[in-house]
């Protein structure tokens, strides 16, 4: 292609010009003819063999010239100035090549801003693929999109209607899909109002509190004016009596009104200790429905005491206990799949090791490998299969618990095979180096660490005489710890992870046995409460929260999507 291109500017062999805005660009028909079908037809279709000049309105001679130079190197400089243009008369002239160059640039530049425009850009000029990507996003960032978007009150009522009606989108609260109708409407009332009937079916209405639900009904004369509305707001309270009383459990996902949506995040809990052994158990937490579903696969082997994180779309299972050795292996689940992989292995044994995920590589740290405790740490980079010994700790610990912050890694607490540990320190990877921070205030060992607003939550865990409900939180900025509310039941040795700004406890050890109650803190309100108890009880396990699968939905609760029409024909049935 070289030579080629070279050729065209020499303007040698070649057999046809092509005329934009009183520029003429020479070129050979077979080069074009291989970039898209559009030059093959106009010049083998559309025109004798012997013809060769060509005039191209509508489009600029700087893009034709983009689009001949990409004919010839494969090459197109993509900008968010020239994007939109580019992208048009690629889309015109069937350049594909350029048209995905330029969906590429198009999805890294979506914001909550601009993702509705892109999306009907992308209709326009039939892009299925990236039209479908500015769905997503829209629905992943739903909340920012109505609160920063001027586009969203451009949507049509079938365009809204297809947003919120779908079970992806990505709310916490159905009270916010509420809002957004009502917005929606305010924009232009008088012409808008006929679609409250259309819209309001769409919004779980059910999943409001009671009280939510009838003072955002009671407020909106919108809504209390329209009988179509009436039957809709009818089965909205017949729905919530079946969700609180809990007669219906199973079927109320049937219910259009009540079916929650499907989570944009699941929470995995790996392996653990159950039944006196270790188990290859996993189960798969749906945070919007509050449900546990068994997604255990039979390849993977059992694991206690070990590590859990998620990366590029897999789970890695680092180190722990298969009640015969501590282990150094480390296991690769692919959750499209379902299928293990084992990679490679660490350079120790470390049963009660902590590990974090930061920029792409897998940390693991501290440990026990049946005779003595570490406190040496290395890192795992996905791309090469390879582990790396990096700086060590200033303490050995084993049974710690870790997160990583702001580019940091911090590592609370465990247990150095005297004392349980109070201490914490900090990686930082620029400098290889390890810096010990403010001590927390009570000991920790089967620490529970998670880190969320600009915070490092501490949780839990044993103090050499007690399990522990006390919690606190370390501030990078002041290097100081303050106590945060304790949780509902003490527990140490348990699962931690941070899903829909919430961090959730899984099982644990109590003092006396295993146990399988999770419950939840949220950060703005301070509050811990209840969540859905795992099926079994069990201890050192390991928790992690996967994103972004194409098969997500194979990892959350039932979902069964019923008109409300076929909801009415089995309340008559």
């Amino acid at each position: 292609m070289t030579v080629y291109n070279e050729l065209r500017l020499g303007k040698k062999l070649c057999d046809a010009v092509i005329r934009v805005e009183n520029v003429e660009f020479h070129v050979h028909k077979i080069i074009l003819c291989n970039c898209s079908p559009f030059f093959q037809v106009l010049f083998t279709r559309w025109s004798t063999p012997d013809y060769q000049a060509f005039d191209f309105p509508n489009v600029s001679a700087d893009v034709m010239k983009l689009l001949i130079e990409f004919a010839y190197t494969e090459y197109v400089p993509v900008t968010q100035e020239n994007v939109q243009e580019l992208f048009i008369a690629a889309d015109r002239y069937n350049v594909m090549g350029v048209v995905r160059a330029c969906c590429d640039l198009l999805e890294q530049q979506l914001t909550p801003q601009n993702c509705i425009g892109i999306m009907k850009f992308t209709d326009i000029y039939y892009t299925p693929e990236m039209k479908n990507k500015a769905f997503l996003f829209t629905l992943n960032h739903f909340e920012e999109v109505v609160a920063a978007s001027e586009e969203f009150m451009q949507l049509s009522a079938q365009e809204l209607s297809q947003i919120i009606g779908d079970d992806r989108l990505n709310v916490k609260q159905e009270k916010i899909v509420f809002r957004a109708i009502l917005g929606w409407i305010s924009y232009s009332t008088g012409e808008r109002r006929q679609y409250i009937s259309l819209l309001l079916p769409k919004v779980r209405l059910a999943l409001m509190s009671p009280d939510n639900f009838i003072e955002s009904v009671n407020n909106n004369p919108l809504v209390k004016e329209c009988q179509d509305c009436e039957p809709i707001l009818l089965r909205t309270l017949y729905a919530m009596l079946d969700l609180r009383t809990m007669s219906y459990f199973d079927s109320i996902h049937y219910n259009p009104l009540a079916r929650p949506r499907l989570p944009y995040a699941i929470m995995l809990a790996v392996g653990g200790w159950k039944g006196g052994v270790p188990t290859n158990a996993i189960q798969a937490y749906d945070v919007r429905a509050d449900r546990w579903v068994n997604v255990t696969s039979t390849q993977g082997g059992p694991r206690a005491y070990h590590g859990t994180v998620f990366l590029d779309g897999s789970v890695y299972c680092v180190g722990g206990f298969d009640r015969v050795v501590r282990l150094s292996s480390v296991h690769r689940l692919d959750l499209v799949t379902r299928t293990w992989q084992k990679v490679a292995q660490m350079h120790v044994r470390r049963c009660f090791v902590t590990v974090t995920v930061m920029d792409g590589f897998i940390y693991a740290m501290g440990g026990y490998d049946g005779e003595d405790r570490h406190n040496t740490v290395e890192r795992y980079q996905p791309r090469a299969n390879q582990w790396t010994l990096i700086a060590p700790m200033h303490e050995e610990r084993s049974d710690a618990s870790s997160a990583a912050l702001h580019g940091k890694v911090y590592v609370c607490g465990g247990f150095n095979g005297i004392d349980c540990l109070s201490t914490a320190e900090c990686y930082d990877p620029e400098s290889n180096q390890w810096t010990l921070i403010a001590s927390m205030g009570s000991r920790r060992s089967g620490v529970g660490v998670v880190t969320y607003a600009d915070h490092v939550f501490a949780v839990g865990g044993f103090d050499g005489i007690s399990r522990l409900c006390s919690a606190e939180a370390y501030s990078p900025e002041t290097d100081t710890w303050h106590a945060v509310p304790s949780m509902l039941s003490c527990r140490s040795n348990f699962g931690i992870a941070l899903i829909d700004d919430r961090v959730f406890v899984v099982g644990g050890f109590n003092g006396f046995s295993t146990v399988g109650a999770v419950e939840c803190f949220d950060v703005e309100t301070g509050e811990w409460s209840d969540a859905r108890d795992l099926e079994t009880s069990g201890s050192a396990l390991s928790c992690c929260v996967v994103h972004g699968l194409p098969n997500l939905a194979e990892y959350a609760s039932p979902h069964h999507s019923v008109t409300l029409s076929q909801v009415e024909e089995r309340e008559v049935e």
